[in-house]
């Protein structure tokens, strides 16, 4: 349907109010970021901690406001046809990329057509799937990236065609596979573009300094079109694996935020720096991976419904985590739009009953005292992790007899490890994408490639997820996705632990940070005053 008039003069009025409303304290903003940045390639990354500095280097057609509310980014405007295929955008005048060159509609079919090239092989290429004719040339079915459904109608104008009407399109359209690219800059340095001083970008911070595993560090794009109302003269961003040193670093006031929080110190931060945490709902799930393509998981429901029966949640978010953590009984997370939270059979039992079916269960796959599951955990580096899978591999050995190895690894060691399906049972967590229900569940078709990453397939689950993709009756998609994560969580190939809440350490100089579900903070937005 056309957007309203209305909602768009309101959107651009709140950009506005945003912009000129900042407070300008200026300052230098330290940050936590988890881990060291597999890449900043937007076509090649897949992690949080790189989305948080690629929004900062570049923006989409949409942007994202302090509340993570959607507003004018790269476009100024937009209307959408009447049969909600076929969105028209007008980039704004003032768009520059930090070399100073105009941004132009071209440079977003340039950057689409990379992102779903097969010659990429984008991980994240399936967000863009919405688009006409994505996915077939995604998977080798039609080669002419020309026939992709976006098409610069000159300069300034942008048209994108998409198979079907799409709920999510514009909330999409934040996400990093949708951002545009400075052709020229990626064709003289190939593979290198990332690098500073190489790196051509259009948001409001541009790469200054890249020092793996110390730091990266931004300074301001002055061709940035509210470069006036960009506060901050520096962004540090710091890998931070290690929370408790993380929160040392925070103490000692290196950090100004910090990406998380180690659970062995929350009781004490509540009791002495309670004014500085940050503890919010969050868009996400925490959960352990299945590799269904090999033994012991492969052909094997009733294995995976006994592990998962034999983790006692509550125990691990009340006992281990004890952030305010939700127990995860679906893999959809609650509050999600136009979606009614599906669970598992098991939610309502108590512990007992769920420890009786699960050693049922466990004896049907095959094991017991005299041929005990031996299985190993895989996990990247955080001591949270760790603490969590050692607790649950006593909950099995406890309860069934499995013997349990863990196995740590870092961050880039790990994504090979798990991409490659070299392990059994795998540490994973999902961040929404966007505020529906297809950013979870779109995962587990069977042609979503890496990330797939338990290798799960079921027809009946690919083809619920496919006509969801057409259906334009909202009550219809609706009924398709919740039946589709009801086989999903009959299936098993996930064991959903918890849902995730944000938690944060900021200091109380840090101005213009706004709690939300999708945890996100455009450095745009913050500033530091004077301490």
């Amino acid at each position: 349907m056309p957007i309203a008039p209305f909602r768009l003069f309101l959107a651009c009025l709140v950009a506005l109010a945003l912009g000129t409303g900042a407070a300008l304290a200026g300052g230098d903003l330290h940050v936590g970021n988890a881990a060291e940045p597999e890449s900043l390639d937007i076509h090649l990354s897949s992690g949080v901690a790189e989305a948080n500095i690629q929004r900062d280097l570049f923006e989409g057609l949409i942007a994202e406001g302090p509340d993570a509310g959607l507003i004018p980014g790269a476009a100024e405007s937009w209307e959408i046809s009447s049969d909600g295929t076929v969105y028209t955008f007008h980039l704004r005048e003032d768009g520059r990329w930090s070399n100073g060159d105009p941004v132009t509609a071209h440079d977003f079919v340039y950057a689409f057509h990379r992102g779903l090239d097969p010659a990429t092989a984008g991980s994240y290429a399936f967000i863009l799937y919405p688009v006409k004719n994505a996915e077939a040339v995604v998977n080798g079915e039609m080669l002419a990236l020309g026939n992709l459904g976006i098409t610069a109608l000159d300069d300034s104008t942008l048209e994108i065609t998409l198979n079907a009407p799409t709920a999510y399109f514009l909330d999409m359209l934040t996400h990093h596979m949708a951002f545009p690219l400075h052709r020229a800059s990626l064709e003289e340095h190939g593979s290198s573009w990332t690098r500073a001083g190489n790196l051509v970008g259009n948001g409001a911070f541009t790469l200054d300094e890249w020092v793996p595993q110390s730091h990266i560090k931004l300074v301001p794009n002055a061709y940035f079109h509210d470069a006036e109302n960009v506060a901050l003269d520096e962004v540090w961003y710091y890998p931070t694996e290690d929370e408790g040193q993380e929160l040392q670093r925070y103490r000692a006031d290196e950090l100004d935020i910090t990406y998380d929080i180690p659970a062995d110190q929350i009781e004490w931060i509540v009791e002495n720096l309670n004014d500085e945490y940050r503890n919010y709902p969050y868009l996400g799930v925490y959960y352990y991976g299945l590799n269904t393509t090999a033994v012991p998981f492969a052909d094997n429901i009733p294995l995976r419904q006994a592990l998962s029966l034999a983790i006692n949640r509550e125990i691990l978010t009340q006992r281990i985590t004890r952030a305010g953590e939700i127990p995860a009984y679906s893999f959809v997370p609650p509050g999600v739009a136009f979606y009614q939270q599906q669970s598992m059979d098991f939610e309502g039992w108590d512990q007992s009953a769920r420890n009786d079916a699960a050693r049922a269960l466990y004896a049907e796959a095959g094991y017991g005292e005299d041929n005990p599951l031996e299985i190993e955990i895989l996990y990247n580096t955080s001591d949270n992790h760790k603490k969590i899978a050692i607790a649950i591999g006593a909950m099995w050995k406890q309860l069934l007899g499995v013997e349990v190895t863990l196995r740590n690894e870092e961050w880039k060691v790990y994504l090979a490890s798990r991409d490659e399906k070299t392990y059994q049972v795998v540490r994973s967590g999902w961040i929404g994408d966007y505020n529906d229900a297809n950013t979870f569940l779109d995962l587990f078709v069977s042609d979503a490639g890496i990330m797939n990453s338990t290798g799960y397939s079921n027809p009946a689950y690919d083809a619920l997820l496919e006509n969801a993709a057409l259906e334009t009756d909202m009550a219809n998609r609706q009924a398709m996705l919740e039946e589709a994560e009801r086989i999903f969580l009959s299936d098993g190939p996930v064991i959903p632990i918890y849902f995730y809440t944000t938690q944060h350490m900021i200091k109380p100089w840090v101005q213009g940070w706004v709690d939300n579900i999708k945890d996100v903070h455009p450095s745009r937005f913050l500033s530091v005053a004077e301490h």
